[in-house]
């Protein structure tokens, strides 16, 4: 174990970790077709995640006609049958990944993920993807009754991981709001899902490829 400026380092899961966007398509379309409505195009649906499955819904009716409570309760069962089926037949981890949570891992650093997918959902498609030795910790967007821009549920993970220093690393506006009313320092992704341009998240570094996590979390703990 060499010396590391964080005791933690954690995750935001969608558009950070891996690219769930086409098994989460395919998932919103079907939920679409069941209420009649047209389907969206992936590149579309990749600004739309970020605050949960239930949101995503919402947001897939906004784009395709009118919204009710009635329509999301409806469709939200359909949507989560369907994922669930399907959760990781095209999700990928993003390039250069699992060498750097490797090389964290082997500096003694614990790794956590904060996320507003639900922790049932994360857990599977964690397994799936065979991490589940890799965190040590995992909130999901109902694991707590708040969920991010919250602190709380960044604040659980990094305890669940045994607390300590910590860094945020995320692709999002809901993900840097996150780390700043937590008090920690966020890396921001520019290959993720945000609905913005990563130079106006207001994050505390960039990176846009994983070779670059450990230096910027070096820089920022210095």
């Amino acid at each position: 174990m060499t010396d590391f400026p964080f005791a933690v380092v954690a995750f935001d899961l969608d558009g950070t970790l891996a690219d769930t966007a086409p098994d989460l398509t395919s998932a919103l379309n079907h939920a679409l077709g069941q209420l009649g409505r047209p389907p969206i195009a992936a590149e579309e649906v990749r600004h739309m995640v970020g605050h949960g499955a239930r949101a995503l819904l919402r947001k897939g009716l906004a784009a395709t006609g009118d919204v009710s409570e009635d329509l999301i309760e409806q469709g939200f069962p359909i949507f989560l049958e369907y994922y669930e089926a399907h959760i990781a037949d095209h999700t990928r981890p993003f390039e250069g990944l699992e060498a750097a949570l490797d090389q964290l891992a082997a500096r003694g650093v614990k790794l956590a993920v904060c996320t507003n997918k639900l922790e049932g959902l994360s857990r599977e498609l964690i397994d799936t993807l065979g991490w589940n030795h890799r965190f040590v910790s995992l909130v999901g967007g109902d694991t707590l009754p708040v969920r991010k821009p919250d602190p709380a549920p960044l604040f659980e993970a990094i305890a669940r991981a045994g607390g300590g220093r910590a860094a945020f690393v995320g692709d999002s506006i809901t993900d840097t709001d996150t780390a700043r009313a937590a008090g920690i320092p966020c890396v921001a992704v520019t290959f993720g899902f945000s609905d913005r341009p990563a130079n106006q998240l207001g994050a505390d570094a960039l990176i846009d490829h994983f070779d670059d996590l450990i230096p910027a979390l070096e820089r920022l703990g210095g």
